[in-house]
């Protein structure tokens, strides 16, 4: 399972799922799409409107953007 979370250092929601990620001791890739223009490229192709909504999460094809804790878990489990 690949774990993508697209968000930026400075957001506080950005901060909360990378702190979810880590106390349950689960792989993650982080891509900051402030600091880097192909992250923001990539995140920006996730949505028809090109915007850059962050905190978005994908877990393999499914795309989560700004996902409670609970619905988050629910896909960690589904697609495990």
């Amino acid at each position: 399972m690949l774990i993508k979370l697209y968000g930026a250092e400075r957001c506080h929601k950005t901060q909360h799922y990378k702190t979810f990620f880590k106390t349950r001791n689960i792989s993650y890739a982080f891509f900051d799409v402030e600091l880097n223009e192909i992250f923001a490229e990539e995140l920006k192709n996730l949505y028809e409107s090109r915007n850059l909504n962050f905190p978005t999460i994908t877990i393999d094809k499914k795309r989560l953007r700004n996902p409670t804790d609970k619905e988050l878990n629910k896909w960690i489990e589904k697609l495990k």
